[in-house]
């Protein structure tokens, strides 16, 4: 998919801040400090507009991502990370949930996951949530540049016990140092759309 225009639309917090749109979204989700960021970078060709931090935990908001007038994407909090009050955490969760389970426009969830390490808890966690709800899931394994190639099998394998992953499910390996997996993720999006 060719990007021409992006922009972030707003951070919400709650419904009623949500935009009164029917663009299909996809939520970005991904423990703190995954790469989300990077990821929307390089999926609309911008250097920077989705702020990548050095400190994990700075996304607190949902922030939709409107691209090419036509679809969003939704940056949700990074889970699991350690520095944030567990009632600051539960909010999150709170905000998280609410927007994930009863927002008709979403179209599925993209969990971004770090190639280079087995799943954590937070990311089963993740995984189990959207199938308990049935909502669609795309995996995007990243970081795969930091990884020989002749072993992104053997990681690609870990991940999927790992989450203990549905056949039907997507997983696109991915870099958003090289581009890898770029085509794929979009493809897989589409077809949701």
């Amino acid at each position: 998919m060719k990007v021409n225009t992006a922009e972030i639309v707003i951070s919400a917090v709650k419904p009623e801040q949500y935009p009164d749109t029917d663009f299909p979204e996809f939520a970005l989700a991904g423990r703190s400090n995954v790469g989300k960021s990077s990821f929307i970078n390089k999926m609309i060709a911008r250097k920077a507009l989705a702020r990548t931090s050095s400190k994990p935990g700075k996304t607190q908001t949902l922030n939709f991502f409107l691209i090419n007038e036509a679809i969003f994407f939704v940056d949700v909090p990074g889970y699991g990370y350690a520095k944030v009050s567990k009632t600051e955490r539960a909010a999150w969760g709170k905000m998280i949930e609410t927007y994930l389970t009863r927002r008709e426009q979403l179209r599925a969830v993209v969990q971004i996951v770090d190639l280079r390490h087995p799943p954590t808890n937070d990311d089963i966690m993740m995984y189990d949530f959207v199938k308990h709800y049935n909502i669609p899931v795309i995996i995007i394994a990243t970081k795969a540049d930091k990884i020989p190639k002749g072993k992104w099998d053997k990681h690609l394998k870990v991940v999927k016990e790992t989450l203990e992953l549905d056949p039907n499910d997507q997983i696109v390996l991915f870099s958003s140092e090289t581009g890898l997996g770029k085509d794929k993720a979009w493809a897989a999006m589409q077809s949701f759309m």
